[in-house]
């Protein structure tokens, strides 16, 4: 399943985005908010794309590989994921490579993942997880009128802001 915005496409990742998901997953700029082991190799990147492809066919994430609408190369990558056990409530993650930052790309990007959230899964709150200092995330997440959850903490990531939007 794709989903196409103005710009972009929002597509299945595969075994022929290993180089893409190792640039992305293992950019220095995007993992300084990041807690994650980054890959090092191709085969650590296509170890994840099988994980991720493994999930969604358990219908346990929905994740999407986003690129401009005649390129074949990933920007980024957006998805939803961690559903509540009755399915109404997911979480939404996404990267970006930073060369890509400051152009809309995301901001389009989730508006679509928002709307197949909300209108296809028929989730009623999509929740987002962020580092405090990561600006471009909390200004994202404002502008698409997720509200930050005071008081409520990430378990683990105490540097962790945690918004949310209802439909």
């Amino acid at each position: 399943m794709k989903l196409e915005t103005k710009r972009l496409i929002l597509k299945p990742i595969d075994e022929s985005h290993v180089d893409d998901i190792l640039k992305i997953r293992s950019n220095k700029i995007t993992n300084q908010f990041v807690k994650r082991i980054p890959p090092n190799s191709n085969y650590d990147a296509l170890d994840f794309i099988l994980t991720i492809k493994k999930r969604t066919a358990n219908n346990e994430t929905v994740y999407f590989g986003i690129t401009y609408e005649n390129q074949q190369n990933l920007l980024g990558t957006i998805c939803l994921y961690r559903f509540s056990e009755d399915r109404m409530e997911a979480e939404v993650g996404y990267e970006l490579l930073p060369e890509f930052h400051r152009k809309g790309i995301m901001s389009e990007a989730l508006t679509s993942v928002l709307n197949y959230g909300f209108n296809e899964l028929n989730l009623q709150t999509i929740l987002a997880f962020t580092n405090k200092f990561n600006e471009n995330s909390k200004s994202l997440l404002l502008k698409h009128q997720f509200i930050l959850e005071e008081g409520r903490t990430d378990d683990g990531f105490p540097e962790n802001l945690v918004f949310s939007l209802k439909k």
